[in-house]
């Protein structure tokens, strides 16, 4: 059986054909996929996560390790698609309307799939209507808004409040991030949580369905 040890440590050293070719071989030798993401890629990304917080790790790191981490995960999805029971949680994520930035949005995408999580990723410039109409069509327990821009941040609140004019504030939670975004405005817009960066924003998806 191939060595699970080398696709954790290729995804936190970000080396996307190491983690490729550790899939494959694994997926050859019936390793099964799941216990794959459980006890090995969402491992790697918890770790270069927390080096991330400890300051050990830095932004292009987090960005190798998730493309990596993604290139074994494509590979692995086919063989996960009537298995979705053992995913912790649905969540929608994109940036708001009139905000083009995804950069970051990507990376905490990339992490939550890595931790467990099924994504659906709605890109950016994304608007109220669109993401109501996606956690309806994947029955979403979490909605992730991204923005970059202070003009675009407010729409944030837009959207929160679609949610609740479809009735359905009540069965998801909101999390908030981006550069201008901070506790307060989280606060003050009726946001669940809010994430400073990547890793935090996996730990605080996590703590909102009680993982």
């Amino acid at each position: 059986m191939e060595n699970l040890d080398l696709l954790k440590e290729a995804i936190i050293k970000g080396n996307l054909a190491l983690a490729v070719e550790s899939t494959q071989k694994a997926v050859a030798e019936g390793a099964n996929p799941q216990t794959m993401i459980n006890d090995y890629m969402s491992g790697a990304m918890e770790e270069i996560g927390q080096r991330f917080e400890d300051g050990k790790a830095f932004v292009p790191e987090l960005l190798m390790a998730a493309r990596a981490m993604k290139g074994a995960l494509e590979i692995l999805k086919p063989l996960l698609k009537d298995d979705k029971s053992k995913r912790l949680s649905t969540v929608v994520i994109g940036t708001v309307k009139g905000d083009l930035h995804d950069i970051g949005k990507n990376l905490v995408a990339s992490m939550l799939e890595g931790c467990g999580f099924e994504v659906i990723n709605l890109g950016t410039d994304v608007s109220s209507e669109k993401f109501i109409e996606a956690v309806k069509e994947h029955n979403a327990n979490i909605i992730c808004l991204s923005a970059l821009l202070t003009t675009t941040m407010n729409y944030m609140k837009e959207v929160i409040e679609a949610l609740e004019r479809a009735g359905l504030r009540d069965k998801v939670k909101v999390m908030v991030g981006g550069a201008p975004i901070n506790e307060n405005f989280a606060q003050g817009i009726g946001a669940d949580g809010y994430g400073s960066n990547a890793n935090s924003a996996v730990t605080y998806a996590k703590k909102l369905i009680a993982v």
